[in-house]
């Protein structure tokens, strides 16, 4: 008992922990940021008064940017708790007015989204259980689970505007006004998501069916009904926790399906906060934002202890070991092919100018000079695709490289690794790039920093695992016990048994942080025009979508190849595939055929 309690104080602590520190955080931007906002504000007040000194400085003054950060901090604080977040520095409107009314539409398209997100996440299982209740047998969701998996939701949001909206004309485009305009978002919100837990629920269905009291059960000639119950019941708690990380990034995902939709909810008046640097606005917006995400994984964790009643609440509720799968030779040439095809791509592209600007050629369709078309500046799309993956793929190998280093020297600190996890799951890199953006301005170094701080925690936690289970092993406690120092001890043994899962773990996750740039840099935080990068790319070429379709659709495609790999690479690795294996299973059978 004393066990379970402390793993859920431990819980609250780190989500109370984290909530403190990004308070703390976002009640300094206005002295993180290092800006002077006084001219920028002088100008939104009164664009004919003169910028002297002394208007300056009394810009200052009203704004309260000549104190200290202990007193600007204590004052922003003590004005929270009144319910006071102070006023706008562009059109001094009161910021909480417009935070709850943006809170009330982003609210509006989450719950729209999480119902989509039910009805794929049925839809995908709803066949795999009913059939493994009359027969005891059950499958995955397969590849179109999978893929609708690993799409993002601004990529999404963007291929939905291209085809219902403007070729077929189903769907308004843009705006806020009746049902019909939610139509749009909620799909792009809520299809990524419910195509994530309808897989983690079709992937645990196998070891809950072949569990003892399921035949039992059906020996005893319960109908499917009552099976389909028991098996929902038995397979939903442990999955909760990962459903409720779902959840919670829908918090980062509203705000890119909001800028691409024109809705004005609390995402998109963050993302304009940010662009303006009217810090008071972005302060109120990124508080609300994160209390969203913590409320919802409280919500979930919550409707967790009351799915497994008293009886179950403080035990250690966990399915067993899935069963492993055999890959067929699809899984390997998917992946295969999606790498040729964006090499291909690439090394075409590369051989031709992506800064070369042709007015008579602007919006083109594809040609033998433009085999991609070019945008809305006459650039050769294919050049600036090609020479966007460095930017795109480059940098977030980087940035992958640098989690694993600071992961794995932080997983020898497990409770802080623990904590700082918990942090993480709190702020989607879309959030943490426009606080970074808040401070450091937009571009590729703060879009890097920003998808950094959301990547090491998680890899840093899985270390901490690790570390924990082979301290506690039995050679480990040998070594000690025959006179081994600590140091050499974790240098030698400990080290090397952490850092190989760790660096898989770190791979699967490059093309999520490829994706997680790209789309900071499709919602202008990244990096900066006219340098190509497959998200800027796509946000540039989406008012031109109409009459150049491939422009915005190529690097759609580059990502969508990206995030192909990063499904088939992920269920290759899980299976516990090896090339190796492949290899010498062609050779027996090689040899098998030859004997014959």
């Amino acid at each position: 008992m004393a066990e379970p309690l402390r793993g859920r104080a431990g819980v609250a602590f780190s989500r109370l922990g984290a909530l403190a520190l990004i308070t703390v955080v976002v009640g300094l931007l206005p002295w993180l940021s290092g800006r002077d906002p006084a001219l920028s504000v002088l100008r939104a007040l009164s664009a004919e008064q003169e910028p002297t000194p002394e208007a300056l400085a009394a810009v200052r003054r009203q704004l309260g940017l000549d104190a200290g950060p202990v007193d600007m901090l204590t004052g922003w604080l003590s004005g929270l708790l009144r319910g006071d977040l102070g006023r706008s520095w562009i059109n001094g409107a009161e910021v909480l007015p417009a935070v709850l009314s943006g809170l009330g539409v982003s609210l509006t398209l989450m719950v729209a989204a999480l119902v989509v997100a039910f009805l794929v996440s049925s839809a995908l299982c709803l066949p795999v259980l009913l059939r493994g209740a009359r027969d005891g047998a059950a499958g995955g969701t397969g590849a179109a689970g999978a893929a609708l998996a690993a799409l993002p939701e601004f990529l999404l949001a963007a291929v939905l505007l291209v085809t219902l909206s403007v070729w077929l004309g189903w769907f308004p485009p843009y705006g806020w006004d009746g049902p019909h305009h939610l139509v749009l978002p909620a799909l792009a919100l809520g299809v990524p998501a419910g195509a994530v837990l309808g897989t983690l629920f079709a992937d645990a269905l196998p070891a809950v069916l072949q569990e003892p009291w399921v035949g039992v059960w059906r020996s005893w000639g319960c109908g499917r009904s009552v099976l389909v119950r028991g098996v929902l019941r038995r397979a939903l708690p442990p999955l909760l926790p990962q459903a409720g990380l779902v959840v919670v990034g829908l918090t980062g995902g509203a705000v890119a399906v909001e800028a691409v939709f024109a809705i004005p909810g609390i995402g998109r008046t963050a993302l304009g906060a940010a662009r303006a640097q009217d810090v008071p606005m972005l302060q109120g917006c990124v508080l609300a934002l994160v209390l969203l995400g913590l409320v919802a994984g409280a919500a979930v964790g919550l409707v967790r202890r009351r799915m497994l009643g008293p009886a179950l609440r403080d035990a250690a509720l966990s399915l067993p070991a899935q069963s492993r799968w055999e890959p067929n030779r699809w899984h390997v040439v998917v992946p295969a092919a999606s790498v040729t095809l964006t090499a291909a791509v690439i090394g075409w592209g590369l051989t031709r100018d992506p800064l070369r600007i042709d007015p008579v050629a602007r919006l083109g369709s594809p040609s033998w000079a433009h085999p991609l078309g070019t945008d809305g500046l006459g650039r050769d799309v294919l050049a600036r695709v090609a020479h966007g993956a460095p930017a795109t793929v480059g940098v977030a190998a980087a940035v992958c490289v640098c989690s694993y280093v600071i992961a794995v020297a932080i997983g020898f600190l497990p409770g802080f690794a623990r904590g700082a996890a918990e942090a993480a799951n709190a702020v989607p890199p879309v959030i943490a790039g426009i606080l970074v953006a808040a401070v450091l301005g937009p571009g590729t170094f703060g879009a890097s920093l920003a998808v950094a701080l959301v990547s090491w925690p998680a890899l840093a936690a899985h270390a901490a695992a690790l570390v924990e289970q082979t301290r506690a092993s039995t050679h480990i406690k040998a070594h000690r016990a025959l006179g081994g120092t600590p140091s050499r001890i974790e240098l030698r043994h400990v080290l090397p048994a952490v850092a190989d899962p760790v660096a898989r773990n770190a791979v699967l996750r490059l093309p999520g942080i490829a994706l997680a740039l790209a789309s900071l840099g499709f919602l202008g935080l990244g990096t900066q025009p006219p340098a190509p990068e497959w998200g800027l790319m796509l946000a540039e070429s989406l008012p031109y979508v109409e009459r150049a379709p491939f422009a915005a659709l190529s690097p759609a495609v580059m990502l969508l190849l990206v995030a192909v790999f990063t499904m088939s690479l992920s269920a290759l690795l899980s299976s516990g595939w090896r090339p190796d294996r492949v290899v010498r299973g062609n050779r027996r059978r090689a040899t098998v055929s030859t004997r014959d």
